[in-house]
């Protein structure tokens, strides 16, 4: 069996659906018994004992409009939903329509990125 390089990793992880990345952190915890979550809450207990935070701590990403091409948008819908194809149709098709709600700034932030990436025009509120 051929050794995977780094890089030739990253590749197949970024061509990868959201739904598809859960299964393999989920499939690595479970063969090497350790938690994706614990170095996260590590992370972020220092924060919370620095004082009140800046920003709100939960927020919704609104999708505007699909843009020029409604395609990677419905696609970029169905990765960060998890929705099917005809679901994440009608959500390109009911904009303004929040996609998430009540989510993690960061998450947010990362979200609106990839929605941009493919075109969308959208929101955090």
């Amino acid at each position: 069996m051929a050794k995977l390089t780094k890089e030739e990793i990253v590749a197949t992880l970024k061509e990868m659906s959201v739904m598809e990345l859960n299964e393999l952190v989920k499939a690595v915890e479970e063969e090497f018994g350790v938690t994706a979550a614990a170095p996260v809450a590590a992370a972020a207990a220092p924060a919370e004992e620095e004082g009140p935070a800046a920003g709100p701590t939960e927020v919704s990403l609104f999708l505007k409009s699909a843009g020029m091409s409604k395609v990677p948008v419905i696609k970029a819908i169905q990765a960060i939903t998890g929705l099917g194809l005809m679901e994440a149709k009608k959500l390109v098709d009911a904009a303004p329509v929040a996609v998430k709600e009540h989510i993690s700034p960061v998450e947010a932030e990362e979200h609106k990125k990839a929605l941009e990436a493919a075109g969308a025009e959208c929101e955090i509120k």
